[in-house]
């Protein structure tokens, strides 16, 4: 039997920090497109950061609220620390698409981000699940 360990606290919980994530990123865009030089560089490795890091959070804080009732989950750190390094990396690749190519007005910023930017959501969850061991079996 599965169930919400702590209730409805895990799932609202995640949906905020992926909210607060998302804010700051997005703010930090707005920076770095009137930003030049190295301060562009830097709004967007803080966006990337923010917005990778909401999406992790609130996977992770989702996944830690998950239980099977009689089994013991655990986390391997050094893969579930790798798929955090993953979601900011790939999110990286869509911030900076379309921070060097939104204020040049090229057909290609969105082509380009638009898989950056969707695939940490696809990929986050697969690294996070295969970073957790379960005892529990298959009836």
């Amino acid at each position: 039997m599965t169930e919400l360990t702590f209730g409805w606290i895990t799932p609202v919980l995640s949906y905020v920090m992926a909210c607060v994530g998302s804010a700051l990123g997005l703010r930090c865009m707005v920076r770095a497109l009137s930003a030049t030089g190295r301060s562009r560089r830097h709004w967007l490795v803080n966006g990337a950061m923010a917005i990778g890091t909401g999406i992790w959070t609130m996977h992770f804080i989702a996944m830690m609220g998950f239980g099977v009732t009689g089994s013991e989950i655990r986390y391997d750190v050094p893969l579930t620390v790798l798929s955090l390094l993953v979601a900011i990396a790939v999110v990286g690749i869509g911030v900076f698409a379309v921070g060097y190519l939104v204020p040049r007005r090229s057909p290609c910023s969105s082509a380009a981000s638009s898989p950056a930017w969707a695939s940490p959501p696809c990929t986050t969850p697969e690294w996070r699940r295969s970073a957790s061991k379960s005892t529990a079996g298959i009836l």
